[in-house]
């Protein structure tokens, strides 16, 4: 499945709207974001059981949207993210309170595995994607990351990587 038709991007390239890599990695967080926003919606439409603007005589309907900036390897990015009237929508694709997409989790797993401080991580999402990663979604992170399972090395490294957050804080 492609999103962008081949004679598309030949079209674009030979315009010269894609003339760099970091034209090509704007083009994927607009595609992405553009994924995110539809299945957002189509997900909303399948929990209220009707489409939108068709009448229902349900009590709970669309009651616009939530902004929300999406931190991916890509960089980042800002969605509109669907909402209903009595709140009981759960999106499944992009979650409420969820700011990191899969992806980055996995970036950042890889660099704690490595055994990068939580200062360097901050500084080279920073430097390569453009977005911080804030002290408070580090520690939701690593709440996160304890739940997989991992090697022995790594739970080592991920022991150092709390003792690291917890002087952090002061």
């Amino acid at each position: 499945m492609s999103l962008i038709s081949h004679e598309e991007l030949k079209k674009q390239i030979v315009s010269g709207e894609l003339t760099s890599l970091d034209d090509i990695t704007n083009e994927f967080k607009h595609i992405l974001k553009e994924v995110i926003q539809v299945a957002s919606q189509e997900e909303l439409t399948s929990h209220l059981g009707y489409n939108k603007h068709q009448e229902s005589s349900s009590p709970n309907y669309r009651n616009g949207y939530n902004g929300k900036t999406i931190k991916s390897k890509y960089g980042q990015f800002d969605v509109s993210i669907p909402r209903d009237r009595d709140s009981s929508f759960e999106p499944q694709l992009v979650k409420k309170r969820e700011v990191l997409l899969g992806g980055s989790e996995d970036l950042i797993l890889s660099l704690y595995t490595k055994g990068m401080s939580v200062r360097d991580i901050q500084l080279h999402l920073d430097d390569l994607y453009g977005y911080e990663l804030s002290t408070q979604q580090s520690q939701t992170l690593q709440r996160r990351l304890w739940k997989k399972p991992m090697n022995g090395r790594t739970v080592h490294l991920m022991q150092s990587i709390q003792l690291s957050l917890w002087m952090l804080q002061f």
